[in-house]
């Protein structure tokens, strides 16, 4: 017989990957030995560390060749072994000795094929709180500032299926905070219904500080038709300037003009002016209140600071003067506009940004220059290094670096250009930060997080030491048990994932949030989907739950209308243990669209495991041909049904 499997080919190959497999075990096995005592874990992860040194033992082969050659003996390719790797490879072993006809082994070691299943939902259960009875996928819901002022909304919210409530400190205070969470509590009894919080820490801002107003000029333009003929005039809100004399409706445009001047307008006066080009241009006024006057324009208009108005009125006499003029203007959107080739300085330096400025010939007296929030950047950023404004809008590489300056050479961006504003986040995905993820606000708002929320998020996770370090806080505080979520929003936090989980594995409670928008931009667009990919898989191999955010239904959450790619993309969410949706007017919509998107999905698709279900057109079409009395070559699959009864029965 073995002589027979010397030359038989595919003896060999079978035992040949016998010999793989069974080396793909020790080394997991080994690695499970030397690393394991260097991470402490809670004692409901210890099972879950050793499968997860498992695979990454698993993980540093590169197994494609393996796979194929265990896909065509009708084996397992090992492409569904994340929650069980021992497990896995011990089924495939034993199939390839049976093959080989070796002895059947029956040493079983590490997670079974169950367990590695119930303790993701276990863990899940832990942070997340028990599953909604109608889907395995968790909603988690952004909710604005109003939630803490419009119960309804948050009941609304509870009713539609919000399973956890996520609180961004970045924004707002305690007593806003507070107010959402009293709202919440109250709408969980009236409903009878759970619902966690999360609320996520600051952490290290890093954006850029404010821009200078630029010239400050008003257009005014009535709405036209096709033909240029106007269609409805511009309105025109005549203020005092004061902040509680906005309008009541929306405007066109709105002017400051003196108080005692203002005073003196009545309804039907017109208001006459040569705009900043020359040209005379009248304002019909149409009504009046106590804070202002509303008035029509119907020409183009160009209005700056200082303009000479007069007030008209068909009338004997007046007392009240009938010249004023235009006050400041706010410019309603101070930017920098960048184009590619140009510079920028990074100033230490809170001082307004201001664009490019050029003498009476043209030529640059100084590059355009703005703040930057975070003062570590200095010293750690280094020429050559790339870095990304506004969500990746505008990409730079870094050409000098001085004391308190960063000089950069933008590379990317539209041919027109991209305006950069103050408050915009910046990117530095080459550069090693020597900052800490925790700041001192994140440490008081702490305070609060414990008394009230279920799970702290943890912005910029990058290092082992930030996730011990919260870990040390909450037991000083008093709350050991509270959940950590992990946001991985960063290139290094991606880098460091495998020692950020382990870490993480110190709390009861624990979690991954892959945060795609700035993931994206650290990353690349372009890797984005391998990246989520492979928290995924390190995630289940650590049956750690993990919350699939950013963009999910943006379009149908702010517009209504969702895109189809939205659509698909929340279809994959399904893989995930919890779905983040962003507020937006049309949120309850995005969230019964999501819902009903996850119940779907449960039916084809668990993790990485396609589920075949029966298909619809199958039952249909046979019950067609027995039901018929004739019988009709080819009819079982010849255009019996309509593809649309297998989702609309």
């Amino acid at each position: 017989m073995a002589k027979m499997y010397d030359t038989d080919p595919d003896m060999i190959e079978i035992t040949t990957l016998a010999e793989k497999v069974a080396g793909l075990k020790v080394a997991a096995e080994s690695l499970e030995q030397e690393a394991g005592s260097f991470f402490e874990v809670a004692p409901g992860y210890q099972a879950s560390k050793a499968n997860l040194l498992h695979y990454l033992a698993l993980r540093r082969q590169d197994l494609r060749s393996i796979q194929e050659k265990l896909a065509r003996c009708g084996l397992s390719s090992l492409g569904r072994a994340e929650p069980h790797v021992l497990a896995s490879l011990e089924a495939v072993l034993r199939n390839l000795h049976a093959l080989a006809g070796y002895p059947a082994s029956s040493n079983t070691s590490g997670i079974s094929f169950e367990e590695g299943a119930s303790l993701l939902d276990c863990h899940t259960d832990t942070l997340l709180g028990p599953k909604p009875g109608h889907r395995r996928v968790r909603i988690m819901v952004t909710v604005p500032s109003e939630a803490a002022e419009n119960y309804l909304l948050v009941r609304d919210l509870v009713a539609n299926g919000m399973d956890c409530m996520r609180i961004n400190c970045s924004h707002n205070d305690p007593e806003v905070w507070e107010r959402m969470i009293v709202n919440l509590r109250r709408a969980k009894r009236e409903l009878g219904k759970k619902c966690h919080v999360l609320m996520d820490l600051a952490g290290p801002k890093l954006r850029t500080g404010p821009v200078e107003s630029g010239a400050r000029v008003v257009k005014i333009r009535p709405i036209r038709d096709q033909f240029g003929r106007v269609a409805a005039p511009a309105r025109i809100w005549l203020t005092r300037g004061r902040e509680t004399d906005l309008p009541d409706a929306p405007a066109d445009a709105v002017l400051p003009v003196p108080s005692r001047w203002l005073t003196g307008i009545r309804q039907g006066d017109t208001v006459t002016f040569s705009d900043a080009r020359g040209k005379k241009r009248d304002i019909r006024i149409t009504s009046r209140d106590s804070k202002g006057c509303w008035g029509e324009l119907e020409d183009t208009t160009y209005i700056v600071p200082g303009t000479e108005v007069f007030r008209i009125r068909p009338s004997a006499k007046e007392k009240e003067p009938k010249k004023g003029r235009v006050g400041e203007i706010a410019d309603p959107d101070p930017h920098i506009l960048l184009k590619n080739g140009d510079f920028l300085i990074l100033t230490r330096t809170m001082v307004a940004g201001h664009s490019a400025r050029y003498d009476e010939k043209g030529r640059m007296q100084s590059p355009a220059s703005i703040g930057c929030t975070l003062p570590e950047v200095f010293s750690s950023v280094k020429a050559g290094e790339r870095i990304w404004f506004d969500d990746g809008k505008i990409g730079g590489i870094i050409r000098a670096v001085s004391e308190d300056q960063i000089r950069v050479e933008i590379v990317q961006a539209r041919s027109k250009g991209e305006k950069l504003r103050g408050e915009k986040g910046i990117n530095l995905p080459d550069t090693r930060l020597a900052v800490s993820a925790l700041t001192p606000k994140d440490r008081n708002d702490l305070e609060f997080i414990v008394r009230n929320a279920h799970m702290v998020g943890m912005s910029f996770a990058q290092e082992v030491a930030d996730v011990r370090q919260l870990q040390e806080l909450l037991s000083e505080l008093g709350a050991p048990l509270l959940g950590i979520v992990l946001k991985i929003e960063t290139r290094r936090g991606f880098e460091m994932l495998p020692d950020l989980i382990l870490a993480a594995m110190r709390s009861e409670a624990a979690g991954v949030m892959i945060a795609r928008g700035d993931l994206a931009v650290e990353c690349g667009y372009q890797r984005l989907a391998e990246v989520q990919e492979e928290i995924l898989w390190l995630c289940e191999a650590a049956h750690m739950p993990v919350i699939w955010a950013t963009q999910v239904l943006e379009s149908l959450a702010k517009n209504g209308i969702p895109s189809r790619a939205e659509i698909t993309d929340a279809a994959m969410s399904e893989r995930a243990e919890c779905v983040m949706l962003n507020k937006g007017p049309f949120i309850l919509e995005a969230m019964r669209v999501l819902g009903n998107i996850l119940e779907r999905m449960e039916d084809h698709q668990h993790k990485k495991i396609s589920k075949l279900r029966q298909l619809r057109w199958w039952q249909r079409a046979y019950t067609r041909q027995a039901a018929s009395a004739e019988p009709q070559s080819g009819a079982l699959f010849a255009g019996v049904i309509s593809p649309m009864h297998v989702f609309f029965k």
